[in-house]
């Protein structure tokens, strides 16, 4: 566990960090939790004495990362721009189990399964939860043959729910 203290800050005009209250978190104390790690990676721990989990610290260059603060963590908190914290983080390495059936197509497709194991273990998450969704046999059928399709083009869950939705609209 780090353990480290921050002053709440807020983005003026930022392109799509504009009004984002967050706390630094520099490259010294995000290489401590995640070594050598560029890309945004999720935390968990104590701001203050309130419990946070599964959030992530988001890369802004020169190896310093952020710590966005939600709405509902600043409430809990009862503190804002200006305020100091007392953080104690640790790194998030809740990893998802995959279902059965994932492992099995993931076998059948030495590709997806090479892209799949690139993506950071958030973006793995994102799959996981979107295959798991959904109860019945046939939509489980159909999701997973679109996740599969989505990581033998090498598509992030996002790129995938775009391309699907824009299928469906040229359907009509």
């Amino acid at each position: 566990m780090i353990r480290f203290s921050a002053i709440i800050k807020k983005h003026g005009e930022q392109g799509e960090k504009t009004g984002w209250t967050y706390i630094d978190v520099p490259a010294n104390i995000a290489n401590q939790l995640f070594p050598n790690n560029k890309k945004a990676f999720r935390v968990k721990g104590k701001l203050d004495d309130v419990p946070v989990e599964k959030i992530s610290v988001t890369p802004v260059g020169g190896g310093d990362f952020i710590l966005p603060l939600n709405a509902t963590v600043r409430k809990k908190l009862g503190k804002g721009k200006g305020g100091t914290l007392q953080v104690q983080l640790t790194l998030d390495d809740n990893k998802l189990p995959l279902p059965p059936d994932f492992i099995e197509c993931l076998a059948d497709e030495p590709d997806a399964k090479d892209f799949f194991n690139t993506l950071p273990m958030s973006h793995q998450n994102y799959f996981v939860r979107y295959l798991t969704g959904v109860k019945g046999a046939e939509a489980q059928a159909k999701r997973m043959a679109a996740v599969i399709t989505a990581l033998l083009q090498k598509q992030h869950l996002g790129e995938m729910m775009r391309s699907l939705k824009e299928k469906r609209l040229k359907q009509f």
